[in-house]
This record gives structure tokens, sequence and C-alpha cells, in this order.
């Protein structure tokens, strides 16, 4: 099973540090990022943890809860949120699925059906769990982004990109290449330019589909 852009995600029980619950239950009314990872204590995965517990004030800002997923169990997510925090002088207060069974792994397709975990494993053997995924209010998905093990996410990107899919949900606009909050957005080609002045206003048509207006 695959998950792709506008689907629901599964409602999934999870087993996290901070106890159980669906995924569907736990998001509630929020905006949602799931990001995932191969193995507790691992370099690049503390660093990256330490990113978005440093982030929380950034996230709450926007309605946005974070999860971390990785395939090690509870007991070691809570002795790696001490490293976490040693890194990063920061707690990270966030939930992290134990994902032992590979449910949720194998349900966001980041991982092959046949995979499980051997005895002795490395990182290698989970390598695909390194993927981001935002999730709206209505339990669908709205990005993925995926990386390989040797390359640390930007967390600069996944708000931007945050900003840019609520700003677009909100109101029904697209953003340019590059997009910054603050910058103009792009007028979508199903609205004409009677519709799109009555809406916005004036707009600049730099080229005959590519219209763009800076919002009030």
């Amino acid at each position: 099973m695959s998950i792709r852009i506008n689907d629901t995600i599964p409602d999934i029980a999870v087993d996290t540090d901070k106890g159980m619950f669906s995924l569907h239950e736990w998001i509630g009314n929020s905006w949602a990022i799931l990001f995932s990872h191969p193995k507790d204590f691992t370099p690049v995965c503390t660093t990256e943890f330490s990113a978005v517990a440093k982030l929380e004030h950034e996230w709450e800002k926007r309605g946005t809860k974070v999860i971390g997923v990785s395939v090690d169990g509870v007991d070691d997510h809570v002795k790696w949120k001490s490293d976490i925090e040693s890194y990063g002088n920061h707690k990270p207060d966030f939930p992290i699925i134990a994902d032992t069974n590979l449910i949720v792994s194998k349900a966001f397709d980041m991982l092959p059906s046949e995979a499980y975990l051997p005895d002795g494993r490395t990182p290698n053997d989970t390598a695909t769990v390194r993927s981001v995924f935002i999730i709206g209010p209505d339990k669908k998905l709205k990005l993925a982004m995926t990386y390989p093990m040797t390359v640390g996410r930007n967390f600069a990107e996944v708000l931007r990109a945050l900003d840019a899919l609520q700003l677009s949900l909100s109101q029904g606009i697209a953003t340019p290449a590059d997009w910054q909050v603050g910058q103009d957005v792009i007028i979508p080609a199903a609205i004409n330019d009677e519709e799109a002045r009555k809406k916005f206003g004036a707009f600049e048509k730099v080229l005959p589909y590519l219209r763009k207006v800076r919002l009030a």
C-alpha cells in the first residue's frame, strides 16, 4: 500500500513514548508532521530530532503537531531523548512512535511489504525510513519528502513548505519557486482575469498564464 498526495492517511493505533493513541485521534483538528528515522542513537537523526525540538514554538504558531517514527522500542526512545536534549539543549516534547512491527513504515510506503527487523540489525536494514509527511486537519497527505541516510533534513524548508500549504489552502493561491512568507503569490490558471480582479484586486500579468499578486 502506498499513500499519495490528497489520500487520507490510515488511522493506525500507535505505541509511543507518550502512550498509545490512533493517528487520527492525535491529529485532531491540527496540522501534523510525521518524520521518520531508521534507528535510534544514530548521528544524523540525533541532530534532526534536536532541530525539530528547537522549533517547538514555530510548530505551535502554525497550529501543527509533530511526531517522530523510529523502528526501535519505547525504552530506547526515552533513553535517546536524553541524548537529543543534551545535544541541542532543548527538551524534545513531541512523541516518537515505536514502530517495531513496521506497520507505520509500511503503511506510508517507506519499506517494502516483505521488510522485517533481523537480529543485530544496522540502520541500513531500515534505511528507507527517512521521510517527512505533512498532513492536514482533514487527515489527508499534503506533502511528502524522502531523504537518503547521509543527508540531514532542512527543517527551515519544512517550515517554508508548511507555510505555503497553509496559505494556498486558505487563500486559494499557489506559490512560486523559492517563495517566502510575504512575497508575491501566483493566481491559479483555473481563475480567469475577471474573477482574479474581484478576488485579489490588481495583479501583475507576467505571462498569459502566469499572474502574480501580493496578498494584503
